[in-house]
């Protein structure tokens, strides 16, 4: 995850989640989408990953594996960062991604944290 390091500056003045958010919803920039991943999804550390992933690009919503083998999951933040999102994901040797089904959702202005559900 070579794109994901963290500045060593301890100088470096990190915008919050919240903050940008906040920031995102002012200039109508967030966008909020539901996504299901079918493939090999599941039991190769998807969603341990994915919530990695999405951390690191401040990103915010949850990931839980289904019971027909896909992989749901709602993803908020801007669009440029969900493009590298899901480039990071179809990237991971582990992981076969075959199809990403996808719509736009609501945004959810009170949501903070990515987390792995169930």
């Amino acid at each position: 995850m070579n794109f994901f390091k963290k500045k060593q500056n301890k100088n470096f003045a990190h915008e919050t989640k919240a903050d940008q958010t906040a920031s995102l919803i002012k200039h109508g920039t967030l966008i909020r989408y539901q996504l299901f991943f079918s493939g090999r999804v599941q039991h190769v550390g998807f969603r341990f990953e994915a919530e990695q992933a999405a951390s690191q690009l401040m990103l915010t919503g949850w990931v839980k594996n289904l019971d027909n083998g896909q992989v749901a999951m709602e993803l908020q933040g801007s669009d440029s960062k969900i493009t590298q999102f899901l480039t990071y994901m179809q990237s991971l040797e582990w992981v076969k991604i075959t199809q990403i089904d996808k719509k736009i959702l609501p945004v959810d202005s009170q949501e903070t944290s990515f987390s792995v559900r169930g």
